[in-house]
């Protein structure tokens, strides 16, 4: 998803621009999504409608269905929490953003009092015409990213969104040069910023756990895109106990942060279980594995050096989970048995 705002100050032409580029960008076979930033109160319904009916009474979320769907929603959001719902609404390739001129995402200014360091182009919206409108949506294609904090680029040299969409606007860099991340993530409204490795290990862990489910009994025939959300208070409890990895017999090098993620990904799933109370060793260790088939593998669990036996259902999601994790690490051996320590 690329993002562009078009701003400027009042009466220069912000809306008749926006229109125009969206028409353009769709012409040229984009799925394009709109939000418009208005200092004003804006209202969806019209007085005595059903919905402002809803909305009266004390409804504060009111969803309109019918040969549309709409959102009225008694609060402002922020921006970057309705781009995050775009995102995985409607496979969305750009979103056009009338105002919203403080924020970091590259702009179309219509007046120069507005042009800062995020503006690629200043126009004028009432002189430009259809060829000046086409260099600009080339312009926009090029020059425009997805959520700042979803940028990574490790192979130039840097992690930053900030920087790296400093880039991009540049033209220094396209998205062609960015990583490809697998997952996003948000909390608390708030989106966080997943690299390759983190992106592509959430992925396999949750798609191990899926895996284990029998999906048919849900309609689910082809996964596509997955959204989980886990509502309510989550105590996080991260910490830095110490891990190691044997494949084949031999042990795994990797790195701290790596260690760091797989012993906390571990010790949440063996928490889950309630083993003990007090868990500070944590031994899997999955043997018999071929050509990446779980089905017939063994698995044995240990915690504080105690054995502990676990059901057939539990098995297959300790065995698709662990197996996922370290199949995110990009193994190039074939894994025949795989051992796991966390702990002390």
């Amino acid at each position: 998803m690329k993002i562009v705002s078009i701003v400027g100050k009042k009466n220069t032409g912000k809306t008749s621009l926006t229109v125009k580029v969206i028409e353009e960008l769709t012409k040229r076979g984009y799925n394009v999504a709109s939000i418009k930033h208005s200092h004003h109160t804006m209202e969806m319904d019209r007085e005595n409608t059903d919905t402002w009916k809803h909305k009266n009474a004390g409804s504060n979320v009111v969803v309109g269905i019918g040969s549309t769907t709409f959102f009225n929603v008694r609060k402002e959001m922020d921006l970057n929490r309705l781009l995050f719902l775009i995102k995985h609404m409607d496979n969305v390739d750009f979103v056009v953003i009338e105002g919203f001129k403080r924020y970091n995402y590259p702009k179309i200014a219509t007046s120069p009092d507005v042009v800062d360091e995020y503006t690629i182009k200043q126009v004028d919206s009432f002189t430009i015409d259809y060829e000046g409108l086409t260099e600009l949506v080339d312009l926009i294609e090029e020059r425009s990213h997805d959520i700042v904090d979803t940028l990574f680029a490790n192979n130039c040299g840097y992690n930053d969104g900030e920087a790296i969409a400093c880039d991009i606007r540049n033209g220094n860099i396209t998205v062609d040069n960015l990583d490809g991340v697998h997952s996003y993530l948000s909390i608390d409204g708030k989106v966080v910023g997943l690299n390759r490795f983190v992106s592509d290990y959430l992925k396999q862990s949750v798609l191990g756990v899926i895996n284990t489910l029998n999906l048919k009994d849900y309609n689910v025939e082809d996964i596509q895109d997955i959204e989980l959300i886990i509502p309510g208070k989550s105590h996080l409890t991260p910490t830095d106990a110490n891990c190691s990895i044997q494949i084949n017999g031999k042990d795994l090098e990797i790195n701290a942060f790596t260690k760091n993620i797989v012993s906390n990904s571990i010790n949440g799933m063996i928490r889950s279980l309630k083993t003990e109370s007090d868990v500070k060793t944590i031994e899997i260790v999955i043997s018999n594995i071929e050509h990446d088939q779980l089905e017939n593998t063994s698995i044995e669990l240990k915690t504080n050096n105690h054995s502990v036996e676990i059901n057939e259902f539990t098995q297959g999601i300790l065995k698709e989970t662990t197996y996922a994790i370290v199949n995110s690490l990009k193994i190039d051996d074939e894994i025949k048995e795989l051992k796991i320590n966390v702990g002390e």
